[in-house]
């Protein structure tokens, strides 16, 4: 019998905080590990998803970094604005964010929606950007069936959010579907059943629409501006794009290391949180 995957188990002996603060008017929710003195390090989730993304990451990274991994905008439990949300929606919160903890510079690592956040963060502010991953990163193409698959399915788990259907919409971030991610589930249950958070995903599926993602999306100029030292982390079975994708996007990248995590889909923080947490801190202490 496979055992059972809890996320306090996942915690349980770390040393970390939950908590909220307020960064541009934005009550944001965060998980947090590591001290104050050492360098910071924000952890961006995906789309519809919320900080618990990096339960298994926090421990490894707080020995070194003082981690956060924030609630985006509109995501979680962070407020929603009421406005379809675009990525500098998303950029604007999280700098509020880095001065609100006061934080000059930090190393980003997004994975989906977090590193196409991440990745833009980096060419409109580098003087703040240390070091960026981008883990099976978003908004470098418009593929209008994996569109239409994260509408459908988010929009399904929070406007009936059975067991069913926020499991449909988990195992879609997962290589393993034979996994039934129970307490994930849970989890997302809880926050998809918040008053008002229909409307939110609407709002977080802005990007999924053809016109506005197109306004967003980041081409050769933008990754070839990018000048923090990248790491582009990709996946044998990522839904959303393929590996040449993810090679693709360090191409445009002036420098940009490239590694392939085997066995895991769009979370392989979570999948695979060994391996993830080797690849990630060697690139981040500059291994």
């Amino acid at each position: 019998m496979a055992e059972f995957e809890s996320m306090w188990s996942d915690l349980q002996g770390v040393a970390f905080e939950q908590g909220y603060l307020t960064a541009g008017g934005v009550r944001t929710r965060y998980l947090r590990a590591g001290d104050a003195g050492k360098p910071v390090l924000v952890l961006l989730h995906g789309s519809g998803g919320h900080a618990e993304a990096y339960v298994r990451n926090l421990a490894a990274h707080g020995e070194h970094f003082w981690t956060w991994a924030i609630d985006m905008l509109g995501h979680g439990y962070t407020d929603k604005p009421g406005h379809p949300l675009e990525v500098g929606h998303y950029v604007e919160h999280l700098i509020a964010f880095l001065r609100t903890i006061d934080a000059a510079r930090a190393s980003l690592s997004g994975e989906s929606l977090g590193g196409w956040v991440a990745a833009r963060t980096a060419v409109d502010h580098p003087d703040v950007v240390d070091r960026l991953v981008l883990n099976t990163a978003g908004g470098s193409k418009a593929d209008p069936e994996v569109m239409a698959r994260i509408v459908t399915l988010s929009m399904a788990a929070v406007e009936n959010p059975t067991r069913e259907a926020v499991r449909a919409r988990i195992k879609l971030l997962m290589a393993d579907k034979s996994k039934d991610y129970d307490d994930l589930v849970a989890s997302r249950q809880r926050i998809y059943r918040q008053p008002g958070f229909v409307a939110a995903m609407r709002d977080i599926m802005a990007l999924q629409d053809p016109e506005i993602r197109a306004r967003n999306l980041l081409g050769p100029a933008e990754y070839g501006a990018i000048t923090a030292a990248t790491l582009v982390l990709w996946t044998s079975d990522d839904p959303t794009a393929d590996v040449p994708e993810g090679r693709r996007i360090a191409s445009m990248i002036p420098g940009a290391r490239f590694e392939v995590m085997s066995g895991c889909g769009h979370w392989p923080q979570y999948e695979d949180p060994k391996t993830f947490n080797r690849l990630h801190l060697d690139f981040l202490l500059g291994r």
